[in-house]
């Protein structure tokens, strides 16, 4: 997981980067269709079958993949890149949630802290930001995180049900081609040019790579674990804004990445006490 916290904050930065000349369906497309490229090749090579039992949830996670992917990518393309981010991961609490409810477990009262906590910093994180063209964005963000945290339910149950990593990286990439180009044709095309196409296939590499190890990640250790150590994009996106577009937060904007990080680390606090006593 900290390999995909890595390379999902540069993918971040190269977002930001391209998304001034691309709009976020184009990146989707631009950024699937490399990994679909990747993912089909290793295919061939090996010589391995995409036929699966689990077609439905495959299509699932890939689908609410894709809206919240697009989601993300708008909601990077308007706010400071660490703020973007910060709100796309109150998904491992969307997540804790989900599974609890799953479970069928009373949720304990440090899990409802958490979540209450989380959300508080998602409000303080807004706050310095409260102008007309950033509320949609803000939206955007945080039902990104949302429905990720559902994703993210997905692909611990595929990896559970011995799905491997790359039919699932596959299933996500092919649906978010599909949608991001018709998307893309439908609504904005902006022409390609070869100064484009370096940042292009670099976004798309990095998002691959992120996503193989994020997709491994979840498949063989605690999904609620593994959603904590989700937080280091946060931190790394956070360095990222500094060095490159001197993005220097106000307090109450570090406050609340605080306040989000410690909901997050609670809530898996909560579950997995809860899980060594059952």
């Amino acid at each position: 997981m900290l390999v995909a916290a890595f390379f999902f904050a540069v993918m971040g930065v190269l977002v930001k980067i391209a998304s001034h000349k691309f709009s976020s369906a184009e990146l989707v497309f631009y950024r699937s269709l490399v990994g679909l490229v990747f993912i089909a090749s290793y295919l061939i090579v090996n010589r391995l079958s995409l036929k699966t039992p689990h077609f439905k949830k495959q299509m699932s996670r890939a689908i609410i993949g894709f809206i919240s992917m697009v989601m993300f990518f708008y909601a990077i393309s308007e706010l400071p890149l660490a703020t973007a981010i910060t709100l796309n991961y109150t998904s491992p609490l969307a997540m804790t949630a989900i599974l609890t409810i799953a479970l069928h477990e009373k949720p304990k009262k440090i899990l409802l802290i958490a979540i209450l906590t989380g959300f508080i910093g998602v409000t303080f994180l807004l706050k310095p930001s409260i102008h007309y063209g950033e509320f949609l964005a803000g939206g955007m963000g945080l039902l990104s995180g949302l429905l990720a945290g559902l994703v993210y339910v997905h692909v611990a149950q595929l990896g559970r049900a011995g799905e491997p990593d790359w039919r699932t990286v596959f299933y996500f990439s092919l649906v978010c081609t599909l949608g991001g180009g018709a998307w893309m044709f439908i609504h904005h095309f902006s022409p390609l040019s070869i100064e484009d196409l370096p940042i292009l296939a670099s976004l798309g590499t990095c998002a691959t790579i992120a996503q193989l190890a994020m997709t491994r990640a979840y498949r063989t250790g605690n999904p609620l674990v593994v959603g904590s150590l989700a937080y280091t994009t946060v931190v790394l996106a956070s360095l990222f804004g500094i060095l490159l577009w001197k993005e220097m937060l106000s307090i109450d904007r570090w406050l609340a990445i605080v306040l989000i990080i410690s909901s997050g680390v609670m809530s898996v606090s909560a579950n997995a006490s809860a899980k060594n006593k059952a």
